[in-house]
């Protein structure tokens, strides 16, 4: 996922009302830049990271410059959760996600479960329809641990019990983590955070929903999936 233009770099002067993030642009100039991340953003809100911005020619847009990248613990990292979904579907496509290589078709945003829409559904004649839920994950605890979720998430709860449905319908599902970062070689589960989520996550990997996890290159080009990281579930 290549950014269209190249992004302005800048100090991060705080976070509020969720949506917003004032910046000091590196020339000095200070504006307020859309945040697209409306999650607790654990780690990379601090005062003073070095973030990149987007601009948009849009006259129609209330704020001209969205966050897109923060730097932290000494790696770049990407800061929207809704670029995971994009990354996913990019890598399938790419076939660097090998478990879910060789399919005919993929649509993103189908309708399934209770009030709920599939971030990917991957279909192919003569198999079993992939039913694929994507998180995003920004977060490390630990040195190269990446962990999911840094505030509490009934909603990812949710989509877990409706993937472990369509595994007892005799379809193949798949809990798909993106970690847009590089530094990370493990995924677990932020058990002290959201404790509920943590065992509903175990419990669907027991039904048979399969758990995946993929580091990012990130960079101030673009983002691109890279590599399967391992996944522990036990606390």
């Amino acid at each position: 996922m290549k950014f269209p233009a190249p992004l302005i770099p800048g100090r991060l002067v705080k976070r509020y009302k969720r949506f917003f993030a004032d910046v000091v642009l590196d020339d000095g100039t200070e504006v307020t830049a859309h945040c697209a991340n409306t999650g607790a953003m654990t780690g990379i809100k601090e005062p003073g990271l070095k973030v990149w911005l987007s601009q948009s020619d849009n006259p129609k847009r209330k704020l001209r410059y969205t966050w897109e990248l923060v730097e932290a613990e000494g790696t770049i990292i990407g800061a929207l959760p809704n670029a995971a979904n994009a990354l996913a579907e990019e890598a399938v496509h790419a076939g660097t996600i090998a478990e879910l290589a060789g399919h005919d078709s993929l649509r993103r945003e189908v309708k399934y479960g209770e009030n709920s829409r599939i971030d990917l559904l991957l279909e192919s004649a003569g198999q079993p329809p992939c039913w694929v839920e994507v998180k995003n994950v920004h977060w490390q605890r630990g040195t190269g641990i990446a962990e999911f979720p840094d505030g509490v998430t009934s909603r990812g709860a949710k989509h877990l019990g409706e993937l472990s449905t369509r595994v007892e319908a005799g379809d193949r599902a798949v809990q798909l983590f993106i970690v847009q970062r590089s530094d990370c070689h493990t995924l677990r589960p932020a058990e002290d955070i959201d404790p509920v989520y943590a065992q509903a996550l175990r419990d669907a990997a027991a039904t048979g929903v399969e758990v995946l996890a993929y580091a990012c290159h990130v960079s101030t080009d673009g983002i691109t999936v890279t590599d399967p990281i391992s996944v522990e579930l036990e606390a």
